[in-house]
């Protein structure tokens, strides 16, 4: 439509959106490639953390202190960042796209610079696109890694096992 600050608010929302998921990626994979931490979860209960499923299926086995940590955790990092308030595009005028108060993609030179910035925006929509296809097939099999041959209620199945 051709509004600058509009455009300025998406992209600036779709980076926080795509360096969140490509955290939440990392998250959902590195448990089961290099294992989890030992010791206790929540000692007081003998929770450790190896009896925490991946997936979906941890969210019915953290307890609920853990929820709070985590909801307060990300409460302190939308507020931390710039003030912003949802959907009003002039309180992007004077942001860049993906400055939330720390740099982390640097150069001096210009065009390695745009070369980094636009690595990021690829692979935060990736991230966004395999997050999702991780939630849905966990969702859908039990398990991110899961065995397509074991969901049987498919409305694609076309022949029986």
């Amino acid at each position: 439509d051709g509004d600058v600050l509009a455009f300025k608010r998406r992209r600036h929302v779709e980076l926080k959106h795509g360096r969140i998921c490509m955290l939440a990626t990392m998250g959902y994979i590195t448990p089961e490639i290099a294992g989890k931490f030992p010791g206790y979860l929540a000692p007081s209960t003998g929770l450790k953390f190896a009896d925490i499923p991946n997936g979906l299926a941890a969210v019915s086995k953290v307890p609920a202190l853990g929820w709070v940590q985590m909801v307060a955790y990300a409460g302190y990092c939308e507020l931390s960042g710039p003030r912003t308030r949802a959907a009003n595009t002039s309180d992007y005028a004077e942001l860049a796209p993906g400055d939330f108060g720390f740099k982390v993609l640097t150069s001096s030179d210009p065009q390695e610079l745009s070369k980094k910035l636009s690595a990021e925006i690829a692979n935060g929509r990736l991230a966004m696109m395999a997050m999702m296809g991780m939630l849905f097939q966990d969702g859908l099999t039990g398990s991110a890694w899961g065995d397509w041959s074991l969901y049987t209620a498919s409305p694609l199945r076309t022949h029986k096992a």
